[in-house]
């Protein structure tokens, strides 16, 4: 049932604001550091998790799967609410880790294209 999936990205995202809020407080700064992505991973883990060891019935397969995809149009809008303006205001700082994020995550498609590959064989 679509419900269950519903269930599991909620969970999964009151775990990941809640480790992320934790995450701020531990290093001192008054914010959710990661939360989102926190969510983003305990959510796939425990998706493709839940198919294998609790044997669900493919109409809650179905709904799970739906919710594990639309988790990323939700992280897109959350992303979009946050205050860019004061991110840049902020100085230089914020453009260089964001440059260097998105740079290290191009430089990584070749690696992580050469691990899909590995295990199909096309003769």
């Amino acid at each position: 049932m679509v419900i269950y999936g519903v269930g599991l990205l909620s969970f999964c995202m009151l775990v990941g604001m809640l480790v992320g809020d934790l995450l701020g407080v531990v290093i001192g700064v008054e914010a959710n550091v990661g939360g989102v992505g926190i969510a983003m991973i305990l959510l796939l883990v425990l998706s493709n998790l839940g198919s294998r060891e609790a044997a669900l019935s493919p109409i809650t397969e179905r709904g799970v799967g739906f919710w594990s995809a639309m988790y990323i149009p939700i992280v897109v809008a959350m992303a979009a609410r946050q205050n860019v303006a004061a991110a840049l205001s902020g100085g230089w700082m914020a453009i260089i880790a964001g440059v260097a994020a998105v740079a290290a995550s191009f430089a990584l498609i070749p690696v992580l294209a050469r691990f899909g590959q590995g295990g199909h064989n096309d003769s």
